[in-house]
Order: C-alpha cells, then structure tokens, then sequence
C-alpha cells in the first residue's frame, strides 16, 4: 500500500488531502514519524525521522498519531481481496503481502494482469491505492513492488532478473539496512554485479548467515516459498518488575533474557522468525513497540543483540523509568534443513 497510514487518514478526513500529513509522534517531544503523506515526502520527511526534525523540515505539516485499530481493520479488507485470487498469502506487514499466483487461472493466468485487478479492487472496495511487484520470486517482486510508487506496477521477467540485480545499487537490495549497506561499500560493493563478485565463502565470512542469502539474491536467486497464513503467527515473552528499570543497559539485559526464552520455544517449534518486536511500557503506563525485518532467519547471537540494542534506542528507555517489557518474533516460517553438500578433498 502506498503511504499506508496517512493515505487511511486522508481518506477519512477531506481536510489533510493534498496536505503534508505526518502520522508519528507530536513534534514536541521525542515523537517518531510512523509515516507520511507523499505531500510531506517532497519536504525529505521519512519513516523513522525524529518529529521534531520533520517539523523543522516543514512547518505547515500536520502531525496525527497512529490509529492501529483503524489500520488492522483496512488490512483485513486488502487481504480479503487477495484471497479471492489465491490462498496462498504471506502478510508482511499490515500493509504488504506476497501472493503466489502460479497456479490462478483469471485474467488468463497472467499475474501481471491480476496485480492490476487486485490494484483496482483495492481501490474500489478501499478507496486506497496500492502498488504491485510482479516477478518469479520474493526478491525481485519485493523490490519491484517499490520500482514505481505510488499506484505503481513493475515487472521483472525471469529473462530480465539476472541484468536487473546486476545494475541495482546495493541500498536498494531487501534485507540490506544503512549499516549493511555502508559495510558493503567499504568493501568495494556498491552494485549487484559487484557483490556477484564474491563467493559464498567470502561472503558467509563478512556478514554471517546473511552471506549465503546475498550470494543467492546477486544471481537473482530466492527460493523461498510464500507461506500462507497459519495459526500460530506470533511468539512472545513479556515480564512486570516489581521496581522500575531505569538503566539502559539493564533493559537491554532484560530483553536479551526474553529473547532466549523466546528463541528456545522457536526452536522447540522448529520454527524461525524474520520479525523481531520488543515492547516497552513506562511507569506512566505509556506503551510503545519497536520492530525490525530481515530478508533472512533471526536468531544469531551477536547480530540479536545489536538489534534489540537498537530497537531499545528508538523508545525512551534509559530517559523514563520502564515497568514492563516484551519480546515478540513473528513472520514465522518453518526452519528449512540444509541441503548436504559433497565437501573438497585438498
């Protein structure tokens, strides 16, 4: 969905159409911009931007907050379109999804014509726009979804792909964050045709488990299944102290705790998450929640801890007193056995 909150708020109120529209936290205090109109994005204004500084950027903005209720609500709308055409649906979030549409037959079996349908279907039950990513795999169709927005639709053939990810700019990669991004420059990556330079080795080596999926995704690679819906979407842990924390570090600690817990009854599902979410609730009884996305399993050691350092970074913790935290993995996908490999004699 293209500017997905503040498109739901102009469209419930006339007033904000046509208006820099920021919906976030107020910009008199730490607020964050959740996201904004396109109005406001012509200002430099972005998701993640502190509020303060989106209001420096444009003064005439007008600053909303959040209303989830609202959201999950028009989420549920959208995925009851998808599911007229395939029930083979991945949410990613409230406002995105991969749907695999081989095997659908409307619109003459071609998915480029069923993304323009669910585009218009959207809007006409909605009111919302949307825009589609067509391609043969979850890679390409994520970074075409992104190609021409907004009410954009980008196909990437199978003929094309291996040319496309060759010439895309690394930074534009799913899965491939600022902090990624600037190592791999430093590397001597700036391009798809650059990082198609290394072997997995050498990757797996630079970046971890992660490598293995960059070499994949270089050539153009995913063969990763879209997952349908299951019952269980979500794991978590959250704990209530019984005196307020108000180290940083200690909440760090606490959430490093929760994690394990949680990752210990991941792996008893034998399952794996790509979404991390702490939750942090202050002694006033404000809550907040911080999520992180990666193209890849979550779960090694170090790089868990820089996230949920990070997550951590972007509430109040270690300015406000905390009385309750939580961790919660989602986008959950059953833990794919390696594939046996003959190894070299030397």
């Amino acid at each position: 969905m293209d500017a997905f909150y503040a498109a739901v708020e102009q469209r419930d109120c006339p007033d904000y159409r046509g208006r820099p529209l920021v919906v976030g936290g107020p910009p008199d205090g730490r607020g964050v911009v959740a996201t904004c109109s396109y109005e406001a994005r012509r200002f430099g204004i972005h998701s993640a931007m502190p509020s303060a500084h989106a209001k420096r950027l444009c003064p005439d903005a007008i600053f909303v907050r959040p209303r989830f209720d609202v959201y999950r609500t028009v989420s549920q709308a959208i995925r009851s379109v998808f599911r007229r055409y395939t029930p083979l649906v991945e949410p990613l979030s409230l406002d995105e999804a991969y749907l695999d549409v081989s095997d659908v037959r409307v619109c003459r079996g071609s998915a480029t014509l069923i993304a323009r349908e669910i585009k218009q279907r959207i809007y006409e039950e909605t009111g919302l726009i949307a825009s589609a990513g067509v391609s043969y795999n979850k890679f390409l169709a994520k970074i075409a979804s992104d190609m021409d927005k907004p009410d954009g639709l980008y196909l990437i053939t199978p003929a094309r792909g291996p040319a496309f990810v060759a010439a895309l700019p690394v930074g534009r990669f799913h899965g491939v964050g600022r902090a990624t991004e600037a190592r791999m420059k430093r590397l001597g990556i700036r391009t798809g045709a650059d990082l198609r330079r290394w072997s997995s080795p050498a990757l797996e080596h630079a970046f971890g488990k992660a490598g293995q999926h960059f070499y994949h995704i270089a050539r153009a690679v995913d063969d990763r299944p879209v997952v349908a819906e299951r019952t269980r979407k979500s794991l978590g842990s959250e704990t209530t102290f019984a005196e307020d924390v108000s180290s940083f570090d200690e909440v760090v600690a606490r959430l490093s705790a929760l994690a394990r817990e949680v990752f210990s009854d991941l792996a008893g599902r034998n399952l794996c998450a790509h979404t991390l979410t702490i939750k942090v609730k202050y002694a006033d009884f404000r809550q907040v929640t911080r999520s992180v996305t990666r193209a890849w399993p979550l779960g090694d050691p170090p790089e868990l801890g820089r996230d949920l350092a990070a997550l951590a970074a972007r509430t109040d913790a270690g300015r406000r007193p905390v009385r309750l935290l939580g961790v919660t993995v989602s986008a959950l996908t059953a833990v794919q056995a390696r594939t046996p490999r003959q190894l070299h004699l030397i």
